[in-house]
């Protein structure tokens, strides 16, 4: 049996092993594409190259059968470096957007695709708990929000954008008016104390996460009740006081404290609360003259003096966000505020590195060519935009309190919904290429090749094939081919040219009529996915 040594640690493999099955046995993880356990190694993608003592070239650890004496490296930056530009060589030829377009433009990242297709099928509960997930006031927000992510959806390329701020109110809404309102699960409580200075969406958006995350939080605002600039400074015609009162308390519900009528720097000292708290989040709206210097923080003429990935402040332990760092901007860029402080504040408060939020690895299409919407739309409802206003005498009233313009009823919100093109990627959270290229910090624009068309699939009723997403690794053909398929899956084409396809230019349906799904979970990217996925 021949033994080897991978990053100094010796491993004894049976005859005929790879590097990769030993450094399996060693627990060392060799990132892999285009392998598969008990399928022939293809060695095409190069993501799992490592290194062999008097070798001047890397090596695939997948196709490597281990030799006796052999002395590898699988960490070092001559391979980490080779296995990014791997990756980066891959996304040169990847056409497809990780992200929806609607997602990347709302600046709480909300996962708007997802929304809108638990919407479509009816799982409201679903809906509510993905929209809360970043954003902790939907129902204000699906009011008063001027709605960037709309100008952000591709729909609009062909009629109107998908009315996502209405479909978010609608859930909002729903959610607000049942017996047992959502109500997120919370971390146990710790012993750290946070406070917020400022009940507004930014201060309220922070102690809600905050909370959850099993962090006490007491919110400080200097008027009467909470709710700051959406209490004080928008119609009730606009949002009705009601649906403010239902979700602030909600919040409330978390355990979150509230003081009103406490100015900071007037009633309560800001070194007061740095030695009753733990930390302190500053959401006080914009500032009003000598604001700042009363609590001692360096600010500019625009506000408070952040660090802009983690809300730091130049005091230990302070943070600040929403219009109290920059000039009144989007009510939806205040709550997010919140919530991305939070993370930093809780990474603090952990004893962490303070780094703020991971920014998620997203490719995308960009601009579409001619006749590129077409195939959008061939999994979407082609009917124009929906509208409250088109109520007809034999729909259902659109909800209580919904103010000024209305809102869905169950109808037309599922009819909507179908409207969305799913411009996202089917396998987000499953696509190695994604998950390899965020850790490695590959560049998707890195080599600079030329885009082809948009291309899908979707004759299978359960599979969808997208060949810009796919890396020719021919696991797929070999699932097929596995599984008996009488048809199956080939390579056509040569050189940069080829390509997974159907033999003879018969559809996907005829080729895999038993394997689909198989090849659907050994695709390691979206280029097979299933249909619907939720």
């Amino acid at each position: 049996m021949p033994k080897l040594f991978i990053d100094n640690r010796e491993v004894e493999v049976d005859k005929g092993a790879t590097i990769l099955d030993a450094a399996g046995k060693l627990g060392i993880e060799i990132p892999t594409m285009c392998f598969l356990k008990d399928y022939k190694p293809s060695t095409s993608c190069m993501v799992c190259v490592v290194k062999i003592d008097g070798l001047a070239a890397l090596v695939p650890a997948c196709g490597t059968v281990v030799k006796d004496g052999m002395r590898v490296e699988s960490n070092s930056e001559e391979v980490l470096q080779a296995r990014k530009a791997a990756l980066e060589l891959l996304l040169s030829d990847h056409l497809g957007d990780c992200l929806g377009p609607c997602q990347v433009i709302c600046p709480a990242n909300m996962n708007i695709p997802l929304m809108i297709r638990q919407i479509a099928a009816g799982k409201f509960q679903d809906a509510i708990a993905t929209v809360k997930k970043d954003i902790a006031l939907p129902a204000v927000l699906g009011r008063i929000c001027p709605k960037p992510c709309e100008k952000g959806c591709r729909r609009a390329v062909f009629d109107e954008a998908v009315s996502i701020c209405l479909l978010k109110r609608y859930v909002a809404d729903l959610d607000l008016q049942s017996s047992n309102p959502y109500s997120p699960s919370c971390k146990p409580t710790q012993d750290k104390r946070v406070a917020v200075v400022g009940a507004g969406p930014a201060g309220l958006a922070a102690a809600y996460y905050l909370q959850q995350a099993g962090f006490c939080c007491t919110v400080f605002d200097e008027q009467e009740q909470p709710g700051g600039m959406l209490r004080y400074g928008v119609s009730q015609q606009d949002l009705p006081r009601d649906v403010l009162d239902k979700e602030i308390a909600l919040i409330e519900k978390l355990d979150v404290k509230f003081q009103s009528k406490t100015r900071i720097g007037d009633t309560l000292l800001m070194d007061d609360l740095r030695r009753d708290f733990d930390a302190v989040f500053v959401a006080t709206g914009q500032l009003k003259p000598d604001d700042a210097e009363s609590m001692g923080i360096e600010a500019s003429p625009n506000g408070i003096t952040v660090n802009g990935k983690t809300y730091q402040t130049n005091l230990t332990g302070v943070f600040a966000g929403g219009d109290a760092v920059h000039k009144r901007r989007l009510t939806v860029r205040a709550v997010a505020d919140g919530k991305e402080a939070a993370v930093s504040i809780s990474q603090y408060l952990s004893g962490s590195s303070v780094t703020g939020t991971v920014k998620e690895f997203n490719t995308h299409i960009g601009k579409l060519r001619d006749g590129e919407i077409d195939i959008f739309l061939t999994c979407a409802d082609k009917a124009e935009r929906t509208s409250p206003a088109k109520l007809g005498l034999d729909q259902n009233p659109p909800l209580a309190g919904s103010g000024k313009d209305g809102g869905f009823t169950d109808r037309q919100a599922r009819k909507e919904a179908t409207r969305c093109l799913h411009c996202d990627c089917r396998k987000t959270d499953t696509c190695k290429l994604r998950q390899y290229a965020q850790d490695y910090e590959a560049k998707p624009t890195r080599y600079k090749s030329q885009r082809r068309l948009f291309v899908q699939k979707a004759q299978h009723p359960n599979v969808i094939y997208e060949p810009g997403k796919c890396i020719d690794c021919g696991l797929c053909i070999q699932t097929a081919a596995a599984a008996g398929e009488e048809l199956g899956l080939t390579f056509v084409g040569r050189g940069f040219d080829v390509r997974v396809a159907v033999p003879f230019d018969r559809s996907m349906a005829q080729a895999l009529k038993h394997s689909a799904d198989q090849c659907v979970n050994a695709c390691p990217t979206g280029a097979l996915a299933f249909r619907i996925e939720l």
